[in-house]
């Protein structure tokens, strides 16, 4: 399990942890908000394949030791992390006043939580 695991995670390598808006280089708010679309889906979709083997490593914990402790916490965990990235990126987006950088600042803001979303899963990995 574990192989198969660092396995998958050098084939899907989290992205360095720059500013999004950034790696997007120049370009109008549209084409940064196209980009930016592009980076929320991919970091997404990386985050959950790295949870689905953190899952799958929190299932095999429970089991072996014969208890179901594990992989409830890291389902409170994950649902928990969801509303923070929700409540802090939406208070990222509040701090540009409703101007057209609000939905860039939190996509940026909800980039930078997954991939450190990402990064902690990892290390959950055994």
């Amino acid at each position: 399990m574990r192989a198969l695991a660092l396995a998958l995670m050098a084939a899907f390598p989290t992205a360095a942890l720059s500013d999004p808006v950034g790696e997007c280089g120049g370009g109008s708010q549209v084409e940064i908000a196209d980009c930016l679309a592009l980076q929320e889906d991919a970091a997404e979709q990386s985050m959950q394949t790295i949870l689905g083997f953190a899952r799958a490593s929190a299932a095999e914990l429970d089991e072996i030791t014969e208890r179901s402790v594990a992989l409830p916490a890291l389902e409170a965990a994950q649902t928990a992390w969801e509303t923070y990235r929700a409540a802090q990126c939406d208070f990222i987006g509040s701090t540009y006043g409703g101007g057209s950088g609000t939905g860039i600042a939190i996509r940026s803001c909800r980039i930078e939580l997954t991939r450190a979303r990402e990064t902690e899963l990892r290390h959950t990995i055994r």
